[in-house]
């Protein structure tokens, strides 16, 4: 569905469904580059189950208009300003990597929109290499081959998707290279700015379930159990073997550590 977010036109994944205010919603964040089609499993099967599902393309990214968001702390006010314009007082967030801090931030600054946190593929802190944000700045294809090699765990990098027919690697490569000019640079410098993570973990209450990859080299897991470690109310689940983009690597194991 298409909403309008302070003046944006904002296109938003339902899950198949049309989005109802009156049921529990879960909003569903992207990482770096990415969009909503991160979530093409996951928003289905929330939509079907008694959910209101949100899954936006971030301003500038997939199908919608605006120009990138160029901080979390932006991102995380308009994350607030979603919910408002599609008639919601209060939801579950979902993040992945870059969706992970934003989604974090949200909590911290509109405590009272949110119920609970799903962060995968986190990190206290997610420093990006110079080498990336070089090539990413130069709009240099390199950056998008370092992002689907970093990003996929070892298994993922020699096939197995679980969707007969899909390689995982070009996938992740295709949706990268839709990235308009200068999206993945303002999305990896964000991430790389953001130092407020292990603060706003200090004042979120409310449940939060972390769900790391055992072998991300984009966010690793030690680096997402000291965040959990600053959550109060916080449970780690780690999936064996999975890289960084466990959506499309471990979806049923993923969706099981939601679930619970």
């Amino acid at each position: 569905m298409q909403l309008s977010v302070n003046g944006r036109d904002i296109f938003v994944a339902t899950g198949g469904r049309e989005f109802d205010a009156s049921q529990p919603t879960i909003v569903l964040l992207h990482g770096a580059g990415f969009d909503h089609t991160t979530w093409a499993l996951h928003s289905r099967w929330f939509a079907h189950h008694g959910y209101g599902v949100l899954a936006p393309d971030l301003p500038g990214h997939g199908r919608s208009g605006g120009a990138p968001l160029t901080t979390i702390a932006d991102m995380a006010d308009w994350t607030a300003d979603l919910l408002d314009a599609a008639g919601a007082t209060k939801a579950r967030l979902v993040g992945h990597s870059m969706g992970s801090l934003i989604a974090l931030e949200t909590a911290a600054r509109h405590p009272a929109k949110i119920s609970s946190l799903g962060l995968i593929g986190t990190a206290a802190s997610m420093t990006v290499g110079p080498d990336l944000l070089k090539a990413a700045e130069a709009n240099d294809h390199a950056a998008v081959d370092m992002v689907s090699i970093w990003g996929l765990g070892f298994a993922a990098e020699l096939g197995g998707s679980l969707a007969p027919g899909l390689w995982m690697h070009s996938g992740a490569q295709r949706v990268l290279e839709q990235c308009r000019p200068g999206v993945l640079f303002n999305d990896l410098s964000a991430c790389n700015a953001y130092q407020n993570a292990l603060a706003a973990a200090a004042q979120i209450k409310i449940p939060a379930t972390l769900v790391l990859g055992e072998r991300d080299m984009m966010t690793p897991a030690k680096a997402g159990k000291a965040l959990a470690a600053a959550l109060p109310n916080s449970k780690t689940v780690v999936l064996r073997g999975a890289g960084h983009m466990m959506m499309v690597e471990r979806p049923d194991e993923l969706l099981a550590a939601l679930q619970a």
